[in-house]
This record gives C-alpha cells, sequence and structure tokens, in this order.
C-alpha cells in the first residue's frame, strides 16, 4: 500500500515522517504525570529477601480500548509475595480525556485484578474491531478479551494461553499468514521463592543475582484456532529451547520476504532471531545473522528491543538494550541476510557503555522523517555504586537524534532528559492528536512518568489507523509507505517490542 502524504502515524507502531522540516528543532519532552491525573506506583513485593523478579519492573501499554481515538493507558503492577502480604494491587487503566487529563477507569473495566505481572501486549485477537490485552507476569498470564462496553472478561482458561512460566515481554503477530493474530511469549529464568539463590556482590550482603545463576525456559507461541481458543505450537513450530532467558521480542521481517520473523532479546544468553520458513514452522538463525553476540562474541545481558529501517535503505535495523559496561547494540541491517552492530563506532555505543537499558524504542520524535532512538536506563542493584563507583542506580534516559547516514547523536539533556530513575518499560504515542509522539515510563518500585513532547514541526504527521478485511482486523503486518518530498518512508504496524511494553 502506497499513500502519499506528509507523515505517517500507525496504530500499532507508530511512526512521523515529514517532508521537510528544520533540523534540530526545539523540541523538550515535559513531565505532565501530575496534571495528566495518572496516579501510580508499582509494587515489586519487596520485603528484604531481594528476590529477582522484584528488581525487573514491569511495562506499560497505550491501548484506544473505547475507540474514541484517543490513546488510554495500562499500566502492568507486582503484588506482595504470599506471607507477605500489605497490599493490595492492580493493573491500572487510565481513560484519555481528550483534553490533557487522563480518569482511572479501572474498577469499572474489570482489570482491578492482583498478578505478579510484567508485560502487556495488545491486539485484537478475535477480530471483532475492539483491541484485547495480554499480560504476562510470574507463574500466571491473563488474556482480557475486550467486551466492547468499556470492560474486560478474563478468558484466559478457555482461551489455552495461561504461560506457567516468568513471563515477560509479548507480541501478537499473524506468522502464518491466515488472519488471525497468533501470541509469542518470552520467558526469564527458572525462578521460585524455594529455589531462590544466595548472591553477593561484596561477599557480606545479599544481591539480587543476575540469571547466570539460574535455569534458562523457552519462549511460547500460541496459535489462533479462530474459536476463541489458541494451540501452543512452541515445539512443532522450531521455537522450543529451554535454554533461553528472554526479555525482549520484536516482530521484524528482516530479509522482506513478506512473513514476519522474530527477533527475541535474552539475558546471559545469545539472541535468537527465528525465521519464517513459511509452513508454519521457523528456523534459529541469530548466529548467521550476526545478532547473537556482542561485537567480541559475547552473550550480553540483552533486555528491550526494537527494530526500524532509521537509514531507508528498504530493510529494518534492530536496537537492544544490555547491561551496563556492555553498551546497546545497533546492528545495521545489510540486506543479504547479515547485520552488523555499529554501536560500538558511534556515540550510541559511548554514550550507552554505562547504563543498563530496559525499554527502548525508535520513534521520529521531532518529525523530520528519521526515525530517532529512545532508551529508558536503571540498575538492578541499589547498592551498585559501592562496587562500581562509574554505574549508579539511577539513571537518565538517552535520546538519539538521527542525523542521517546512519549516525545518532545523543540529545538527551537538550531534550529534557535530565531526571534520573530506575525505569523499566517505555512505550509512546500521540496523547493529545498534535502530531508528536509522547512517551510513557515506569519505574521499578516507583511511580509511572508521561512525558509531553512539546515544539518541533507542527502539522507535519499523517495518522493512519489500518483495518483488516482478509488480514487481521488490526492490520498488524500491513506495510504502509509515505512518499514525501523528504523521501519514501514505510513502516510495518506491529505488536510488542521495547521491553514488556507496547
Amino acid at each position: 500500500m502506497t499513500i502519499l502524504g506528509a507523515g505517517l502515524v500507525l496504530r500499532h507502531a507508530a511512526s512521523w515522517v515529514a517532508a521537510a522540516a528544520p533540523e534540530h528543532a526545539p523540541v523538550h519532552f515535559v513531565d505532565v504525570t501530575r496534571q495528566a491525573g495518572i496516579h501510580f506506583v508499582h509494587n515489586t513485593g519487596a520485603f528484604g529477601k531481594k528476590y529477582l523478579p522484584e528488581t525487573m519492573g514491569a511495562g506499560c501499554a497505550f491501548i484506544d480500548y473505547d475507540n474514541d481515538g484517543k490513546p488510554d493507558i495500562l499500566l502492568v503492577n507486582g503484588k506482595d509475595f504470599p506471607g507477605h502480604v500489605r497490599k493490595h494491587t492492580t493493573l491500572k487503566l487510565y481513560h484519555n480525556n481528550g483534553n490533557g487529563t487522563f480518569t482511572d477507569v479501572t474498577a469499572k473495566s474489570g482489570l482491578g485484578v492482583e498478578i505478579y505481572g510484567m508485560g502487556v501486549a495488545v491486539g485484537d485477537y478475535d477480530n471483532d474491531g475492539w483491541d484485547d490485552i495480554y499480560v504476562t507476569g510470574l507463574g500466571e498470564a491473563r488474556l482480557f478479551h475486550n467486551e466492547r462496553n468499556g470492560a474486560f472478561k478474563d478468558v484466559t482458561r478457555p482461551a489455552g494461553v495461561n504461560n506457567t512460566g516468568f513471563g515477560a515481554s509479548a507480541a501478537w503477530v499473524d506468522y502464518d499468514k491466515d488472519g488471525k493474530l497468533d501470541l509469542f511469549v518470552t520467558n526469564y529464568a527458572k525462578w521460585s521463592e524455594k529455589d531462590d539463590i544466595y548472591c553477593s556482590l561484596d561477599g557480606q550482603h545479599k544481591s539480587y543475582c543476575t540469571p547466570e545463576v539460574y535455569k534458562g525456559d523457552t519462549c511460547r507461541l500460541f496459535h489462533n484456532l479462530g474459536n476463541g481458543r489458541f494451540e501452543d505450537v512452541t515445539e512443532k513450530a522450531g521455537i522450543y529451547d529451554i535454554t533461553g532467558k528472554s526479555l525482549g521480542v520484536a516482530i521484524i521481517d528482516y530479509d522482506r520476504d513478506g512473513w514476519p520473523d522474530v527477533a527475541v532479546s535474552n539475558d546471559t544468553q545469545p539472541n535468537k532471531l527465528y525465521h519464517n520458513n513459511r509452513n508454519g514452522t521457523f528456523k534459529e538463525q541469530a548466529v548467521q545473522a550476526g545478532i547473537a553476540f556482542s561485537e567480541d562474541g559475547i552473550a550480553r545481558g540483552a533486555m528491550g528491543i526494537d527494530e526500524a529501517d532509521f537509514d531507508r535503505s528498504g530493510f529494518p535495523s534492530l536496537a537492544i538494550g544490555n547491561f551496563s559496561n556492555q553498551m546497546l547494540g545497533l546492528y545495521h541491517n545489510e540486506k543479504n541476510g547479515f547485520f552488523i552492530d555499529i554501536a560500538p563506532s558511534s556515540s550510541v555505543g559511548r554514550s550507552s557503555l554505562l547504563s543498563l537499558s530496559f525499554g527502548l524504542f525508535f520513534f521520529d520524535y521531532d518529525l523530520d522523517g528519521l526515525e530517532d532512538l529512545f532508551v529508558a536506563n536503571g540498575h538492578i542493584e541499589p547498592d551498585i555504586g559501592r562496587i562500581q563507583p562509574q554505574v549508579s542506580y539511577t539513571e537518565s534516559p538517552l535520546a538519539f537524534h538521527n542525523e542521517g547516514r546512519s549516525r545518532f547523536e545523543d540529545v538527551s539533556r537538550s531534550v529534557g532528559f535530565t531526571q534520573r530513575f530506575v525505569a523499566r518499560g517505555a512505550a509512546y504515542a500521540d496523547i493529545d492528536n498534535d502530531g508528536a509522539p509522547d512517551i510513557l515510563l515506569t519505574t521499578n518500585g516507583g511511580p509511572a512518568y508521561l512525558f509531553h513532547n512539546v515544539g518541533g514541526a507542527e502539522n507535519n504527521a499523517i495518522r493512519i489507523r489500518t483495518v483488516g478485511t482478509r488480514s487481521n482486523k488490526d492490520g498488524i503486518g500491513a506495510v504502509v509507505r509515505v512518499q514525501a518530498a523528504g523521501g519514501v518512508n514505510w513502516q510495518t504496524v506491529h505488536s510488542g517490542s521495547s521491553y514488556c511494553s507496547q
């Protein structure tokens, strides 16, 4: 599909493409959380034991759950551990009032459910025109069907999509192109309270363990049968792999053959790239493609992941957030089935070296037609500064402006990201329909933040909502191209990406 226009905004994968915009437009992100009416604090459930899940945070999503054309906000929460219950915490749904404010509608939405939640994926799995919600968590997951009246119904059991692992990110994808959205779910390490392991940074006090001390687990692929039920096809589709310690997933047609492939970021294990064989199965190709390891052949501590054609080559590249002292991975698609990590030789690598990066995404924040990059950072260990003075627990987000020709400039401070957070999930959407993307950020054991995009180019975007007829109703997987004075830009409508967010 080719659409003429100045810019482009997609429903599930938003992108802003400009015809012409001033270089380095004076964009600034302003914290509007309080005035927007977002009052949320993430509950880690911590009670002094330093359990691994406590430090992993949770994600967030924008969802137009009532189809009024305005993005609403969904925030995933944790809960107290058994035997140490002090408070009642649930998912939170905020309705966009259209005037810069949001109203908490959790109670009447049916989403006031306690779950040790991690990730969220939004998609219309039954093709009724209303987006549904899948939430991953520790030892359980929930599928909420949109009842089309402002409320959701838990249909996890009849749908057959419960995930009993340590669930993290998830994504909806029609991998077999039968017109129905299937579900890909990542799982982290094998962890339970009874199997918790003692780790220490200094040999005297317990610290949060890295996943290296725990066994891995497999991701899960659920095939949509079309009758409200799903089938677990993990093994027969070629996804089964118990060595994975997966946190992020991005749907990417990296070879542009028209079939969705799946990239998975793994923590201390090689990343995975599942190539779609077009027959219901996948072949893992990460080593051959060059995204499994760092430049020096090390499996890094990978967290969030996203894809975009940031150099207008016609092929999507990848960004992967990694542990501190490992820098971001910025894998450029060489168009021959191979990627090259260009971060070490760029400002992306230099600026992100000490950061521990979780949520990240490509987006055109200044509407100049080029995909920029946002990165949410925060360490997992509160006492890391005592052991590594150059690394801190709280960290500022990073924003990289796309200068063209695969060059990025660190503009974090100039666009307003000076405050430090223990950030985890991150998502973006145009909350006020001014054409510019705004940012939603979650923190571990702390508030959620909403940043409004102020300044920059105006009247330089076009919003497109894809509606499938023969394909899935959301149009997930559709490719939209925009031809403007600045060139041709394209985006694939997708679910998932970032870290536990959408």
